[in-house]
């Protein structure tokens, strides 16, 4: 018996997508602190002594196209375990790593992130109370007001947000699913519709472009909000669900992911060009029309830019990039409350908004990345999160990459 390599099924370019999707978590909450201005529901805290007009550019680029290629990518690995594996297996890994962490972290989380928006606010002195993507218990929070348990209840999902709406989308998908599978002359066709789009580049831009625009349209808003709330928000789940449903699309013509290398950079450039323009015109005479048109136009650039790009340099397996991706769910889960905390602690530093901004982003940064090492990455956390332990050299990563790249035949 002999052994030959195998090309591995882990799609690297698509999962380290992903993984920087959601680290790009921390950049975006790190830079609303030191926008200037007053707290908003959006995000109740704000430095007083700092304003940066580079900072406001770079959260709304982020905010443009980071949850889109989120979902987008959510739905197709989805889709994977549905076709690959199996429904009732996707049903599974989905309350395995979306569900249940969802119920546990939010629960943990939710003081964490009271206390520490707590105690900034109190350093920046701010008082105003109004409902917010965090709830009401943001100011005058202390730890005695968690000494009785009904209290641990969260009043909202916090940056949790997308998992409560990746469950919603994996009950409808898995409905959805077993629908088609039902109707295979129509989901054929839908098929070939999709790979005859998918390989245009100037007509899938159009038509996708335009889908996300009617969305919007139907909403009346020029952008879709952050919904936080236990209620579930109509737009917000047709809104990211479209992507997710293009990414689930996706996986059924994923010999064609090859397309998206095309004009991949002058996806990019174009969509940062055209969100910079109209981040920096006067918009007192645009309509809601316009500006989700700009936005809708903006968004697809750079989700077939980003994915591109992604394909073009993160195709092969990397230990780091495989490291990151392996340790962005805990990152993520635990940046909110340092995001909240570090301001506070920083306030009385003499520096500009964007030094205390890039303070914030390292620290953060340090912090989860040291803590996943320590405590999750061997741990019963990580296998809770991740659906096994790793180990913690990085020379195992690669040894591990290569025993799954091999497997045995018979001569």
């Amino acid at each position: 018996m002999k052994t030959i390599p195998q090309k591995t099924e882990r799609l690297h370019s698509l999962d380290s997508l992903r993984a920087i999707m959601m680290l790009l978590g921390i950049i975006l909450h790190s830079s609303i602190t030191y926008l200037g201005g007053e707290p908003s529901g959006g995000w109740p805290l704000r430095d007083p002594n700092t304003e940066s007009e580079f900072l406001g550019w770079l959260l709304s680029v982020i905010h443009n196209f980071r949850m889109p290629i989120f979902m987008l990518v959510a739905g197709f690995f989805a889709a994977l375990l549905f076709y690959d594996r199996s429904p009732k297996k996707m049903i599974i890994n989905r309350i395995k790593r979306i569900v249940l962490p969802f119920v546990v972290f939010v629960i943990l989380l939710w003081p964490l992130v009271t206390l520490s928006f707590s105690y900034s606010n109190t350093v920046f002195s701010f008082d105003k109370l109004f409902d917010s993507v965090i709830g009401e218990k943001y100011i005058n929070t202390t730890f005695s007001d968690f000494t009785q348990l009904i209290n641990f209840l969260p009043e909202k999902t916090m940056h949790l947000w997308f998992l409560y709406y990746l469950i919603m989308f994996s009950i409808v998908s898995y409905v959805l699913g077993t629908l088609f599978r039902k109707l295979p002359v129509f989901t054929n066709k839908i098929s070939n519709l999709f790979n005859f789009i998918i390989t245009k580049p100037l007509l899938k831009l159009v038509v996708f472009s335009l889908l996300t625009f009617l969305i919007l349209l139907i909403m009346g808003s020029s952008w879709v909000n952050t919904s936080t709330s236990f209620i579930p928000e109509i737009g917000t789940f047709s809104f990211y669900f479209s992507f997710y449903l293009f990414g689930w699309v996706l996986f059924k013509s994923k010999h064609l992911l090859s397309s998206f290398l095309k004009y991949d950079r002058l996806f990019l450039i174009l969509g940062i060009i055209i969100f910079t323009i109209y981040y920096l015109v006067d918009l007192t005479d645009f309509t809601f029309q316009l500006i989700a048109l700009i936005k809708s136009i903006s968004v697809w650039f750079f989700i077939f830019g980003f994915t591109g790009l992604f394909m073009r340099y993160f195709s092969k397996h990397s230990v780091i990039m495989r490291y990151v991706s392996d340790s962005a769910y805990w990152v993520y889960l635990l940046h909110l409350p340092l995001t909240g905390l570090i301001p506070g602690l920083i306030s009385d530093w003499n520096i500009s908004g964007f030094l205390k901004f890039s303070v914030v982003v390292l620290l953060t940064t340090l912090i989860c990345f040291i803590t996943y090492n320590l405590f999750v990455r061997t741990t019963f956390i990580g296998r809770f999160l991740n659906g096994r332990k790793y180990s913690r050299k990085l020379s195992d990563i690669k040894k591990t990459e290569e025993l799954n790249n091999l497997k045995p035949v018979l001569d």
